[in-house]
C-alpha cells in the first residue's frame, strides 16, 4: 500500500453532514469501518500505469461508496453531491481486504479524526443533476445494469473540488 512515515492514504466515502459532524466534533465514525486505498491487490490487477494513476482508482470507488451514502437517504443539505475525504492513517490502523473489493480496506478503529484529514472532495452544484441520477442506480450498476453503469459513469466524469484539510471549516460554513 502507498504509506509515508507509518501512514497510508486512504479514501473515506462521506456525505456533506458527515463533513459538519466532522468540523464540530474533531472526529466522525467511518462507516461500515471501510475506506479504499492502493493495496496491494489493486496495483496487481493494473498492469499499466504509476501509483498515480491506480490510486485514481481508490478514490473512484470511495466516490461510487459516497453515492450509497447519499441513495440510502439523510442528507439534507446535499442530498446529490458525492464527498470523498482523503486521509493519511496510521499504517497498522489499515488492513486490505481484497475479499471485498482490490481497493478495499477495513480501518480499526473505524473512526477519523480531523487531525487526519488531507483533502475534502466535493461535486460542485454543476454535478447535482448527473449525481442525483447516480443516487438512482447505483445498487442496479453494482448487479451489472450496463445503462446503470452508463448513468454512473456520466457523473463519474464530473471532477469533484478539491479542498485542504485546513478548509474544513470554512468548507461547511460556506456552502
Amino acid at each position: 500500500m502507498s504509506e509515508q512515515q507509518g501512514t497510508v492514504r486512504v479514501y473515506l466515502p462521506a456525505t456533506f453532514s458527515m463533513l459538519g459532524d466532522l468540523a464540530r466534533d474533531g472526529k466522525i465514525a467511518v462507516p461500515s469501518g471501510v475506506g479504499f486505498a492502493l493495496t496491494p491487490a489493486l496495483r496487481e490487477f493494473f498492469t499499466a500505469g504509476d501509483d498515480e494513476e491506480i490510486e485514481y482508482h481508490a478514490f473512484l470507488e470511495a466516490s461510487r461508496a459516497s453515492l450509497r451514502l447519499l441513495s440510502a437517504g439523510g442528507e439534507e443539505k446535499f442530498p446529490h453531491r458525492r464527498v470523498v475525504v482523503s486521509a493519511d492513517l496510521p499504517a497498522e490502523s489499515v488492513t486490505p481486504a481484497p475479499e471485498k473489493g482490490d481497493a478495499v480496506v477495513e480501518l480499526s478503529p473505524a473512526e477519523l479524526e480531523v487531525g487526519q484529514l488531507a483533502a475534502v472532495h466535493v461535486d460542485d452544484s454543476g454535478n447535482e443533476a448527473a449525481t442525483a441520477a447516480a443516487v438512482e442506480v447505483v445498487d442496479a450498476a453494482d448487479l451489472g445494469d450496463e445503462d446503470a453503469e452508463i448513468t454512473l459513469g456520466d457523473c463519474e466524469d464530473n471532477l469533484m473540488s478539491w479542498y485542504d484539510a485546513r478548509e474544513l471549516g470554512v468548507l461547511v460554513e460556506l456552502l
